[in-house]
């Protein structure tokens, strides 16, 4: 599609579009039934691929809805006989391969509740959330096990770790094995809609990462947004990739599963972005939609600023979230790949909630203009309004948190809901405020609202913060560094970065005695990342490190964060400001 060919931006669907819709929510409905039994059990459609899958080292293979569905039943047997009951946690702990997707189905078909974490998680990280979750088993392969090994001995209701791929020989049974000698079919529970299916943890300014447990039904709740973002998904040859982590939200409630509801492909890479790797995995899978971060974007401009002069490509839309996208890669997609780019906001507790739709008019398709630099409108079946501190909406122009009601303009409850805050009762009420008689979910970011309807992002209502696409809270972060000998006190906030939207930056105030001159401060700086990446995730590691005398403090002795953060982002103003030197 050439860039002339893209939608008139005066023509505007939204309003009938938001009037007109429904939801309809079966009183029982289950994630592996959905994404994967249905179209195993018709002829039509069990061998159609379901997922390529593609190693860094060049391996690749394809799968099958009938393949995938079988194995599920096989690891649902093989998962019962370890004492897995319907509720109990199970742990996956893998990247983008196909035993990801035959866990998470297997789970499901049986009434427990997938737990995904990332690999790149440290036993630290891998032990809390072990440890709160009461998780009885764990799947991981060659990239977690090491971590979740030296974790376990702080997780007593872990009883048994499935080893995948090349960690065999190193857990309590290995895949293939445990797959061996089951069945190839399997009954499945019958789930309600708000049964728990997933328990995501994120990051939290105060305390440790909280627990969000999610239904069946938030599947549901999320297709509105997947739909219009994607341009009207699917179409019959649409091919799904995105490099997010099935780990997190954004790879699989944004990627994974909606790609498989629809019985249509998605690819799974297993290995590091760059901008290479991704332009030529949309080449040779054909890819038509994808999701990428504006820091992924950001790369893959700066390293081929017209790939369709390289690259055969396909897409036909592009979604993108975790930042703003801004007006120059705006532009960039617009006439590399020949689309607009939908830009969504959504939160783990309720995602797909707000964003664009820019399809194409010439086959009748609808949609909306995308302003860039908005955050977008909320997606039909969501209210969301801009609220003041008693949850009284603002006015346009503005500034308030986003806000999203429990039910929709009709009255009827919205499915996209997370159930609550795993063994958080207090977290989860403190998430919402009533006002004129309905209920609504703060999501903890700053926005303001035009006259038309569309939000724009104004910043983190609290200290977590993103970069490079991933969210951040300092206080996991922050308790890492306190383990070190040599740190007293820290506060860790975001410092302005034009690649990646913002990095990790620890203000830390040294223990008395520590010797401090230019040459130990720069080997304590390295000493003191390496001990948070072999503890956290990789990107949670700051990346800057100062050390001052003292942290600014309320007179309660509570850390002000806000001082830091609005010193960082003037010291990046001047820096921006300043002239410079050289011939340009």
């Amino acid at each position: 599609m050439a860039a002339s060919s893209l939608p008139d931006s005066r023509r505007d669907d939204y309003p009938a579009l938001y009037r007109d819709f429904h939801w309809h929510v079966p009183e029982t409905f289950n994630l592996a039934e959905a994404c994967c039994g249905r179209w195993a059990r018709d002829p039509a459609t069990r061998d159609r691929i379901a997922v390529h899958t593609e190693h860094e080292d060049g391996r690749r293979a394809s799968h099958r809805y009938g393949e995938i569905q079988r194995d599920a039943n096989r690891l649902s047997h093989a998962l019962r006989e370890l004492g897995v009951r319907r509720g109990d946690r199970v742990a996956i702990v893998l990247p983008q391969r196909i035993e990801t997707v035959v866990a998470h189905m297997a789970v499901y078909q049986l009434g427990a509740i997938a737990m995904p974490l990332s690999m790149l998680f440290g036993p630290e990280a891998l032990g809390y959330r072990l440890q709160h979750s009461e998780a009885c088993v764990a799947i991981a392969d060659e990239t977690s096990i090491d971590n979740l090994l030296a974790a376990r001995g702080d997780c007593p209701a872990l009883q048994a770790v499935i080893a995948v791929g090349e960690a065999a020989g190193r857990g309590d049974r290995d895949w293939d094995a445990a797959l061996a000698d089951q069945a190839d079919d399997f009954t499945a529970e019958q789930t309600k809609a708000d049964e728990a299916a997933v328990l995501i943890y994120t990051s939290g300014t105060t305390g440790p990462p909280k627990g969000a447990l999610l239904p069946h039904r938030a599947l549901i709740g999320n297709l509105t947004g997947f739909v219009c973002s994607q341009n009207w998904y699917p179409r019959e040859d649409d091919v799904f990739w995105s490099p997010a982590d099935w780990a997190w939200t954004g790879g699989l409630w944004d990627a994974l599963m909606p790609a498989l509801y629809f019985g249509k492909t998605i690819v799974g890479y297993q290995g590091r972005f760059s901008p290479e790797v991704a332009f030529g995995l949309m080449e040779r899978y054909r890819v038509t939609n994808t999701f990428l971060f504006p820091t992924a974007l950001k790369q893959m401009m700066k390293a081929c600023p017209a790939p369709r002069e390289r690259y055969d490509l396909r897409l036909r839309a592009l979604m993108s979230a975790g930042e703003a996208v801004g007006q120059t890669v705006f532009d960039w997609c617009r006439e590399a790949f020949g689309v607009i780019v939908n830009e969504m906001f959504g939160q783990t507790e309720i995602n797909y909630i707000v964003g664009n739709c820019t399809a194409q008019y010439d086959d009748g398709q609808l949609g909306w203009p995308a302003r860039p630099g908005s955050m977008g409108r909320p997606y039909p079946g969501h209210r969301v309004a801009v609220v003041d501190d008693e949850g009284r909406p603002c006015p346009p122009g503005e500034d308030g948190e986003v806000a999203v009601c429990t039910t929709d303009i009709h009255g009827h409850p919205d499915p996209v809901f997370f159930l609550g805050y795993w063994k958080n009762e207090a977290a989860t009420e403190g998430k919402f405020v009533e006002h004129d008689g309905l209920r609504w979910c703060r999501t903890g970011d700053l926005a303001r609202v035009d006259e038309d309807g569309y939000l724009w992002y104004q910043g983190r209502a609290d200290d977590v913060f993103k970069s490079s696409g991933y969210r951040i809270g300092p206080s996991e972060i922050e308790n890492c560094l306190l383990k070190h000998p040599a740190v007293s006190n820290c506060a860790v906030v975001p410092s302005p970065d034009p690649e990646r939207g913002a990095i990790v930056k620890a203000f830390i105030v040294l223990t008395p005695g520590v010797q401090r001159s230019a040459e130990s401060e720069a080997a304590l700086v390295a000493e003191l990342q390496q001990h948070v990446r072999g503890q956290l995730a990789p990107y949670e590691y700051p990346k800057a490190i100062a050390f001052i005398d003292q942290l600014p403090m309320t007179t309660t002795g509570k850390i002000q964060r806000r001082v830091l953060r609005l010193q960082e982002e003037e010291a990046a103003r001047q820096r921006a400001a300043a002239p410079r030197v050289g011939n340009g």
